[in-house]
């Protein structure tokens, strides 16, 4: 090309950014289909002609703050635009992400999305619903829309009609920073990566055997003592209050609940190590950083320790503004069916008595349930009798069983992370299941949810998390959020192929399963 021309071309693509012409056919061929959103949407319609490019003169008109000014930090970042935010949504922009019009049908966090050559409208019936909407957009935009540094574009979405909404009200994930603690914006970063697929729960294991990870005032010495290690001897730590409220907010900032465990009455040893009158021979035992399980127990038959719970329960339930606190109750084997049975009763009565319900792991059936406690299925058998009894009486279940959802299991024979108890789970494995029809006795209208737990015990960093969770994790997020009918695991493959280029841009070392078409730049 002789220098007159790639001048010319430069000052037309400098006019095309500027919003002063519209884009050319060859500016705006390359977008991303509907066809490659996970989760997959309850109903898209794509039109082959109509697109929409966003350009310099871009601006948001939103009816909720929080989520223009999100998108418009997103957009800031990687395009240089200036992307300014209005509210109230009566200015007319190339964005409008608003609190009305929406059908009734997509509920409190879904959305209808229209994308026409003009702009692009999101419209919901709460903000949560925005926000779901927004991350529908990232996902139509070129991956270079997400990263950190100015790209040159275009940015250019294909034109059509989403809408969307979730299949059950609770998608989750946990992270376990008991056996292994993580830092403040670890645990952030943890969360941001679970909004991107519309996760709405962050369950954060708080205690265990290897430590305590939240300051409780009165019990500091859970903390000081109880935090000071981890499995295999590692420094521990533990989380303030105030950074407890930190995390709590940037979830909240991503319309994410979160639910904190504080595991009882066994999975205790870092309680009993720090506080010898919770013992019921008042002997401290010592710390301990191995990954054996089912040896600790609290002495359910002192009322010091019910005081002690309602001093936890009842700072956490402060802290907290979800309506569940998880109180663990799975691997009793050093506590007297009875015992137990006592105890779990108590238990959701402190809870209820600070306004909060219980969530349990599905060992919780065993004792009395009331109405509003919700049991979390982990084991790796298709039937739980007493899961399906308590099912008859009203509990309502969040299905994370093991070999489909524990984001610890290994990949396969050769991955040197996680563990193999409940056998190899690669990313068909993980997706090929149905929350609805998996348990004996427990159908979809008992199915509160579904979530992945991702337990620490040979988890060191940010990047071994995202190894194992990625890409697994968008399994559960899309059999969480995207109808039954909408299963099929050849075109998840192919949509979860196309986030690879994305995770590399973000610097996430996922898992490149063989079991996925992975797209270029991947």
């Amino acid at each position: 090309m002789s220098p007159r021309r790639r001048s010319l071309a430069a000052v037309l693509a400098a006019v095309v950014l500027a919003g002063l012409l519209p884009a050319t056919a060859s500016a705006a061929a390359s977008s991303v289909p509907f066809s490659a959103v996970v989760p997959a949407p309850a109903a898209a319609s794509q039109s082959k002609s109509v697109k929409y490019t966003l350009r310099a003169n871009a601006a948001i008109a939103t009816d909720s703050q929080a989520v223009g000014d999100y998108l418009a930090t997103i957009l800031r970042r990687s395009t240089g635009y200036r992307v300014p935010v209005h509210t109230p949504s009566w200015h007319r922009e190339p964005i409008s992400l608003l609190l009305s019009g929406a059908p009734s049908s997509v509920g409190d966090e879904g959305y209808q999305l229209d994308i026409s050559a003009s702009g692009v409208t999101v419209r919901a019936r709460k903000p949560a619903g925005l926000f779901a909407g927004v991350q529908t957009i990232l996902q139509l935009l070129p991956p270079a829309a997400q990263g950190a540094t100015v790209a040159a574009g275009p940015w250019t979405l294909s034109g059509g009609r989403i809408v969307d909404s979730p299949r059950f009200p609770y998608r989750g994930a946990m992270l376990d920073v008991a056996r292994r603690f993580f830092t403040v914006e670890q645990v952030k970063r943890y969360i941001d990566q679970v909004a991107r697929y519309k996760l709405n729960t962050v369950h954060l294991h708080l205690t265990d055997d290897q430590g305590w990870r939240l300051m409780i005032n009165g019990w500091e010495r859970l903390a000081t003592y109880g935090g000071s290690t981890s499995v295999g001897g590692g420094p521990g730590g533990y989380y303030t209050q105030a950074d407890y409220a930190d995390i709590v907010a940037y979830a909240q900032s991503r319309f994410i609940t979160v639910v904190p465990e504080v595991d009882m009455p066994g999975h205790t040893n870092a309680a009993l190590a720090s506080y010898a009158e919770l013992n019921c021979d008042g002997k401290a035992p010592p710390l301990y950083t191995g990954v054996e399980v089912g040896f600790s127990s609290l002495c359910t038959g002192k009322e010091i320790t019910y005081q002690f719970l309602d001093a936890v329960i009842g700072q956490l339930a402060a802290l907290t503004p979800g309506q569940y606190l998880h109180i663990g109750g799975d691997e009793t084997m050093a506590t007297k069916p009875a015992d137990y049975n006592a105890f779990i009763g108590r238990v959701q009565q402190i809870a209820a008595a600070h306004g909060k319900s219980v969530i349990g792991w599905h060992e919780v059936a065993k004792a009395t349930l009331a109405p509003a406690t919700i049991a979390q299925f982990w084991f790796t058998t298709t039937s739980d009798s007493d899961v399906a009894a308590a099912v008859k009486n009203g509990t309502t279940v969040v299905m994370s069983p093991a070999p489909h959802t524990y984001l610890n299991m290994k990949y396969d024979k050769d991955t040197v992370l996680g563990q193999d108890w409940a056998g190899y789970t690669e990313v068909k494995k993980s997706y090929d299941w149905n929350p609805g029809a998996y348990l004996t006795g427990v159908g979809e209208s008992a199915v509160l949810g579904v979530e992945a737990p991702l337990w620490t015990s040979t988890i060191k960093t940010s990047a071994d998390i995202e190894y194992m969770i990625f890409p697994r994790l968008v399994s559960i997020a899309e059999i969480g959020w995207s109808p039954q009918r909408t299963h099929d695991w050849t075109a998840f493959a192919e949509r979860l192929g196309k986030q690879g280029p994305l995770w590399k841009l973000l610097g996430i070392d996922y898992h490149k399963s063989p079991q996925i078409p992975w797209a270029a730049g991947s």
